[in-house]
């Protein structure tokens, strides 16, 4: 296989509604979308990296720079076998996961389609569906909360996810207990709180969470190791995990019960399977979570979440939850039993609308 050229666009969408976190507010995504002509077949790419390094270091305007200024050269004109190699002919560039997991991920949508398979399939998933979870933002009151809740239940989702930080926690939780108490409900802090936090963070054990995700700092794997030991409620690890070589740790030490991967996070979908097997061989249940994607995102995140150790809904929800208009079709829709097809057809299986990626796209470079 070889690359002839790539194609690098960023769009800028708006959100329906802003979505908050305890470290940002999002109200306009700027996205990547990596296109790339692999022996004349098109593969397309997302990279996820945020507006601002508040998530992760990695910023749109970082990525562009990495995947033209550095990535492109290391695979312009090689050889590879499968796209399964990419992975490590971009290792002479420490870190920089997101760009390398846009890039690899176009090429991996381009095998699947020279080899008419879906996707999934050529990962080696196993499902025909996915259970679909939400994500809930920080809200402005308890009742607006609780609306949002009811709202999103009613949609058919199988697990309500809510992002917490100091000051918006406890009663938070306390509310969707009362007014919701058989549901599905785990926490996200978003490396929010600190070691010191743990008294407060104990009491959420009352109120039977499935997990809580990411409490303390984005980095911080020793911390997680003697926060979990005070906590009945597993904790699922997010941001520290940017590699087969943190996840092992994390395992190792007991930091989490939980792990989130999140193909960009850890550079793409050679390493996320890396980590999918070392948890499945370590009965460390794992689950798929979400960037604001697009659809292109979203389909590879479908893709992903196929494969067997994904026993936990994740954060892959219908694209007009967060888009006016998406740009695949179809769009992804979300079942009343809250699940989601996984598409049969080649590749992602889902078509890029170009009329609509041209509507959003500010600027294209070609690279060849």
């Amino acid at each position: 296989m070889r690359i002839r050229e790539i194609r690098l666009r960023e769009l800028r969408m708006k959100l329906i509604a802003p979505f908050e976190t305890s470290t940002m507010r999002t109200d306009e995504r700027r996205i990547i979308l990596v296109e790339a002509d692999v022996d004349g077949v098109t593969g397309w790419g997302e990279c996820v990296a945020g507006e601002t390094p508040g998530y992760s270091p990695e910023t749109t305007e970082t990525a562009w720079h990495i995947l033209r200024d550095h990535l492109w050269p290391l695979v312009q004109g090689k050889e590879f076998s499968s796209a399964a190699k990419i992975w490590e002919m971009l290792q002479p560039v420490r870190g920089h996961n997101m760009a390398k997991a846009g890039l690899e991920a176009a090429i991996w949508d381009a095998e699947a389609r020279q080899k008419g398979v879906p996707l999934a399939k050529l990962l080696g998933g196993v499902r025909e569906e996915i259970a679909s979870g939400v994500s809930i933002g920080i809200k402005g009151s308890l009742d607006e909360l609780a609306a949002a809740v009811k709202c999103e239940l009613a949609a058919g989702y199988q697990r309500v996810k809510i992002k917490i930080k100091p000051g918006k926690d406890v009663e938070q939780v306390k509310r969707l207990r009362q007014d919701f108490p058989r549901i599905k409900l785990m926490v996200d802090a978003n490396s929010a709180y600190r070691a010191s936090d743990w008294p407060l963070l104990k009491q959420l054990d009352g109120y039977h969470l499935m997990m809580i995700e990411q409490p303390l700092g984005w980095d911080d794997l020793y911390g997680h190791v003697e926060l979990q030991k005070k906590l009945q409620t597993p904790i699922c690890l997010d941001e520290c995990i940017h590699s087969l070589e943190h996840a092992q740790a994390a395992i190792a030490l007991g930091a989490c019960k939980i792990i989130n991967i999140k193909m960009g996070r850890v550079g793409g979908y050679t390493v996320a399977k890396q980590i999918h097997d070392l948890c499945e061989a370590n009965a460390i249940p794992v689950w798929c979570g979400g960037m604001l994607e697009s659809g292109i995102g979203r389909a590879h995140n479908i893709a992903l979440s196929t494969l067997p150790n994904f026993t936990l809904p994740g954060d892959v929800t219908a694209s007009r939850r967060y888009w006016h208009e998406d740009i695949i079709e179809p769009e992804v829709t979300v079942s009343a039993q809250g699940t989601v097809r996984v598409p049969t057809g080649p590749g992602i299986g889902f078509a890029p609308r170009l009329d609509r990626i041209e509507q959003f796209t500010v600027r294209t470079e070609r690279l060849a």
